[in-house]
């Protein structure tokens, strides 16, 4: 396998903010008591998700506001772009199902208060708003989000999964193109959604809702272009299925020699046949000890093919032994990695398909028919942070690395608490009697943290019954 190079920092170059004119004052985004931020010496706030705030000291040392502005999102005298964009983000990282989510939490004036506001704005500004931003935002946020997030958790990224995620529609008829639905078993209205996931942290690191079948099989293309922009070089390895893309777009990937890609090939009886005939000392041994996988011990055919649509010769590897009848055919334009290696880290790519099932289970991804309605784009990119959010917070409390989202939202998140102003400008977070508190008091998540901005530069302090 290529020797991992050091990646130059990730921070990317985004153009100044944009100046946006005040929006008009309707009642789309009507909110109350919101055009001047309370922060009253002495205010007292009770809350359910005291655990929220546990995300602040990242959002304030990654400059939240500042990636969002320089995005360009719009924002209006009550409600500023960073506070705008942080009411969502605020929803995303509770466990609530978002057919209701809004409503039951417009009275925490806590919920609000991480986002800079007095309270969250209604389930009306939510979906104002998402309507009003475009594609552009959306790959400027998630370049500012991404090139912040990377020295914390891949600074050394190199390798990349990537998997589409249809999300199905469930109402009346619509124009939308009919994608294949996993859990429903057939194709059916839906828009298509592709995420990519760094390997080694198991972060999301893009998405793109902005897809139609004509253009699907070049979004490998997009995110390659989307990370050169802000790395500044190509992702190293690439991992995907064989409905990801075409031949076409795979031999447009093997004329860049910086760029490995593996991926599966579709089985055909012709090739089944020839592999087969093929005697028994031509299938080499070898063992893929992944923790806790059924099938390690496997055999394996490593051969160069031509394929129609791709220049040049491919690597082929069938491998009998994985758990299936007949042998799995692996494609890549690496010849250096050994076999075993391709193998393994190819597994590795079902983590994509494993976050995309938490991101619906957990992010809600698959709410199109909910009543608090999102663009979708917006709603994907928001399911990037969020997911940044918490793989972030896993990676900072002991034993608690390869945590899911939702068990962390239960035993982190969703605690009860208060948060008191004081008149030495510090914000303390008081959480209520726990037996996880220890962790938290251990990880000193408040220690040394920059001042937050949208709470007027003032200082995060948790304390612990």
């Amino acid at each position: 396998m290529p020797s991992q190079t050091q990646t130059p920092s990730l921070e990317p170059s985004l153009p100044e903010a944009p100046s946006t004119s005040p929006q008009p004052d309707d009642d789309r985004i009507a909110i109350a008591d919101t055009r001047q931020l309370s922060l009253e010496t002495g205010r007292r706030l009770v809350t359910r998700h005291a655990g929220l705030f546990l995300f602040l000291p990242l959002l304030a040392h990654m400059r939240f506001d500042q990636i969002v502005a320089r995005a360009g999102y719009p924002g209006t005298p009550m409600v500023p772009a960073a506070s705008a964009f942080l009411s969502l983000l605020t929803l995303k990282l509770l466990d609530k199902e978002r057919l209701s989510h809004i409503d039951d939490f417009n009275c925490d004036e806590a919920l609000g208060l991480f986002a800079g506001l007095n309270i969250l704005p209604k389930k009306s500004f939510a979906t104002d708003y998402s309507y009003r931003t475009t594609r552009e935002q959306q790959v400027g946020l998630l370049q500012g989000w991404v090139g912040q997030l990377a020295p914390l958790l891949f600074p050394e990224a190199n390798s990349f999964s990537l998997d589409f995620h249809a999300i199905g529609h469930r109402g009346e008829e619509t124009d939308l193109e009919n994608h294949y639905q996993p859990m429903r078993g057939q194709a059916g209205p839906s828009v298509l959604t592709c995420f990519a996931m760094e390997q080694t942290s198991r972060t999301f690191c893009y998405s793109d809702a902005n897809l139609i079948r004509a253009d699907q099989s070049r979004a490998v293309l997009q995110f390659i272009d989307f990370w050169k922009q802000l790395a500044g070089h190509n992702p190293q390895w690439l991992y995907f299925d064989s409905k990801f893309t075409t031949y076409a777009e795979l031999s447009e990937i093997m004329q860049q020699d910086d760029i490995s890609f593996v991926t599966i090939r579709r089985r055909g009886s012709a090739i089944l046949r020839r592999l087969s005939a093929l005697p028994s000392s031509s299938w080499k041994p070898a063992v893929i000890d992944i923790p806790k996988r059924r099938h390690k011990r496997v055999q394996y055919v490593d051969e160069r093919v031509k394929l129609r649509g791709i220049d040049g010769d491919v690597r082929q590897l069938a491998v009998k032994g994985l758990g299936r009848e007949n042998p799995t055919l692996f494609l890549s334009n690496n010849f250096a990695a050994s076999p075993r290696d391709l193998v393994m880290n190819y597994a590795r790519r079902n983590g994509v398909e494993d976050a995309l099932g938490s991101s619906v289970n957990f992010f809600h991804l698959d709410c199109l028919s909910s009543e608090v309605r999102l663009n979708v784009d917006l709603d994907t990119v928001l399911t990037v942070l969020a997911n940044g959010c918490y793989r972030w917070l896993a990676s900072q409390l002991h034993g608690f690395t390869q945590s899911q989202p939702k068990a962390l939202y239960r035993k982190f998140v969703e605690c009860s608490g208060a948060v008191e102003i004081e008149t030495d400008g510090r914000i303390v977070v008081s959480f209520d009697r726990r037996s996880h508190n220890p962790i938290l008091r251990e990880a000193g998540l408040d220690r040394d943290h920059p001042k937050i901005p949208w709470l007027a530069n003032r200082r995060l302090e948790f304390v612990y019954s």
